[in-house]
């Protein structure tokens, strides 16, 4: 059996009002592989490292006073690439642990997009798990994650067409990958790969056998796609620019109220009335 590799708890996000998220530090998980390889297609490269950003959360809907209290939200939770890409060429099946009142609370999906969805009424930690494929490592990753129904501020009725939005964004290191899974990925949208070394030559990608037979795996035409967060660089280059001009233009403003001050001709001291 795997053995389960820890992970540290990153910071949640909960865009309740509706504003960007700031991004959390990244948070790096390394796993390895102690396996002695098998194939050439398995040989570890030294010194490299590759990268999949993740995103991982639910997405709750209220459905209105007349839904039962028991059915008073439909939710989804998922495992989705950082900007919606499908990570079916690294994960092979995520499996995840519901609270014990459900029917079947141990859900396995076996292809991407990794989610599933769900009624109920009441919050609960779900855990997440996933099984990569044979090539990319030989240790499962647990993720866990806390199923959020209700927004932080409640003023007044709950949105019906506003869901809940509560996710986490992390990375997955593999350092020494093999030969087969680099070549499978390297042009993998989803995947960060670093400069390879002059002269290295990867055997030809071997496809990845899905059990459905879906070409597609990415979440960019999924129907809860206006609601998931945007965790791209390119967006957080753009906010932080923005930023700094905004606090560019404060300076400005600052040092002009200066000068006007200094420039300002100086009261004298009245004479002092007390006599000794």
């Amino acid at each position: 059996m795997s053995q389960p590799l820890p992970l540290k708890r990153q910071g949640e996000h909960h865009p309740d009002d509706g504003a960007s998220p700031i991004k959390p530090s990244r948070l790096k998980i390394a796993l390895s592989s102690e396996d002695s390889d098998k194939k050439n297609a398995n040989k570890r490269l030294k010194d490299v490292e590759i990268c999949v950003p993740i995103v991982y959360g639910t997405t709750a809907f209220y459905l209105g006073r007349k839904a039962s209290e028991s059915q008073s939200h439909k939710w989804t939770v998922y495992v989705r690439g950082a900007s919606n890409e499908d990570l079916g060429a690294v994960i092979k099946r995520v499996v995840f642990q519901l609270h014990p009142s459900f029917n079947n609370p141990t859900r396995v999906v076996e292809s991407p997009p990794f989610e599933l969805s769900e009624c109920g009424w009441g919050e609960f930690e779900i855990a997440i798990t996933l099984h990569f494929h044979s090539d990319v490592c030989d240790k499962q990753l647990d993720l866990y994650h806390h199923l959020k129904l209700y927004p932080e501020e409640e003023s007044g009725p709950q949105s019906t067409k506003k869901p809940v939005v509560v996710e986490s964004y992390d990375e997955i290191v593999f350092p020494e990958p093999s030969e087969g899974f680099l070549a499978r990925v390297q042009n993998h949208p989803a995947v960060v790969v670093p400069r390879l070394p002059a002269g290295l030559n990867l055997p030809s990608p071997v496809p990845i056998e899905t059990g459905n037979g879906k070409e597609r795996g990415d979440t960019k035409d999924h129907p809860l796609t206006q609601w998931f967060l945007n965790f791209s660089e390119a967006d957080e280059l753009l906010k932080l620019a923005a930023a700094r001009q905004q606090v560019q233009a404060h300076i400005v403003k600052l040092r002009r109220q200066l000068s006007l001050v200094e420039g300002m001709p100086q009261l004298s001291k009245p004479p002092s009335t007390y006599e000794s």
